[in-house]
């Protein structure tokens, strides 16, 4: 592990980085308050960290200070160095926001125990973060595929919607049914629907951009809301969908089912009006004429009266005729 030692000494500084160097830190060293700042404010900065009380530049309380006003993660544990020994004097630089200190002169088997238990602590910080994430991912994602959740989804279709209205940009969402799904587990085994569930979804979401939401909105149905997409991009990606879940069929268990998918395409231009429930319920509308038309295919619903009207206000992009 890595720790930065701020003092002012340079003879204090070099005894410290050798006892530490011995123990088995790797160390970084600086001369004086500001660029021990330099140093924590990196996004790669040490996680433990010994700082002088008194020093050119900002001293340690003041290095502590501004350190916890940032609220950053990783937390990095604080100790300071001190020759005060008197109680009102650490008080200051635990309210400062030290985590511990040690007096001058030290000695070494002290430094080293309160070290060890700083990083302790830094370990259980470290699995609070892991266990809080993991917490919202279960929140925020769809357990079986990885995708987003409908709840998460239709959240960030609401955060993308208000955007789009504010900062004039156009905003489309495809509805996207898996073909004939039901038959996929009457005939296979619903371990096997579970199956073409995951490869479709990420199927889907190899193809979208990194800033694309890809969300299972409930069974075999996925909503895909795309930011600053027009009606007639929305439509060439969704017939890219198309293509990238019927390219193939998906092996489960040594069988090859064969997979397709219906997609129906609801798009606002950059006059954004309405609910965004509006968008989804035209997908919808969309997604029906596809699998009424034979289902693996695109039909486009243009909500917006000023997109050119060349591009029609339904358009069908045919696929492989037939569904899965």
């Amino acid at each position: 592990m890595i720790v930065l030692i701020a003092d002012d000494d340079a003879v204090s500084r070099r005894m410290l980085a050798r006892m530490l160097t011995t123990a088995g830190y790797e160390v970084l060293a600086a001369g004086d308050g500001d660029e021990a700042w330099q140093i924590l404010e990196r996004e790669d900065a040490p996680r433990l960290a010994i700082l002088d009380w008194m020093m050119p530049g900002m001293t340690g309380p003041e290095l502590c200070r501004k350190l916890r006003e940032r609220k950053r993660e990783p937390y990095t544990y604080v100790l300071l160095l001190t020759a005060r020994a008197d109680s009102q004097d650490v008080v200051e630089g635990m309210d400062a926001g030290a985590d511990d200190y040690v007096t001058k002169p030290f000695e070494a088997r002290e430094l080293q125990v309160r070290l060890r238990a700083g990083r302790r602590i830094l370990d259980l910080q470290a699995d609070l973060v892991k266990a809080r994430e993991a917490l919202r991912d279960q929140a925020t994602h769809d357990p079986l595929t990885g995708c987003w959740n409908r709840y998460a989804l239709l959240e960030a279709l609401e955060r993308e919607h208000s955007r789009a209205a504010r900062e004039g940009t156009p905003l489309a969402v495809i509805m996207a049914d898996l073909d004939h799904f039901k038959h996929v587990n009457d005939t296979y085994g619903h371990l096997a629907g579970d199956a073409v569930l995951r490869e479709a979804a990420g199927r889907m979401q190899a193809v979208v951009r990194s800033y694309d939401l890809v969300g299972r909105f409930g069974g075999e149905e996925f909503l895909i809301v795309l930011p600053g997409t027009s009606g007639a991009n929305a439509a060439q990606l969704a017939e890219r969908l198309r293509a990238a879940v019927a390219h193939d069929p998906v092996g489960h268990d040594g069988v090859r089912i064969p997979v397709t998918a219906s997609f129906g395409l609801g798009a606002s231009g950059t006059a954004l009006g309405g609910e965004p429930q509006t968008l989804i319920r035209l997908a919808d509308e969309a997604l029906y004429r596809a699998k009424e038309k034979g289902r693996n295919r695109v039909e486009w619903a243009n909500a917006a009266e000023e997109e050119p009207t060349a591009l029609g206000n339904l358009v069908a992009v045919a696929g492989r005729p037939g569904g899965g």
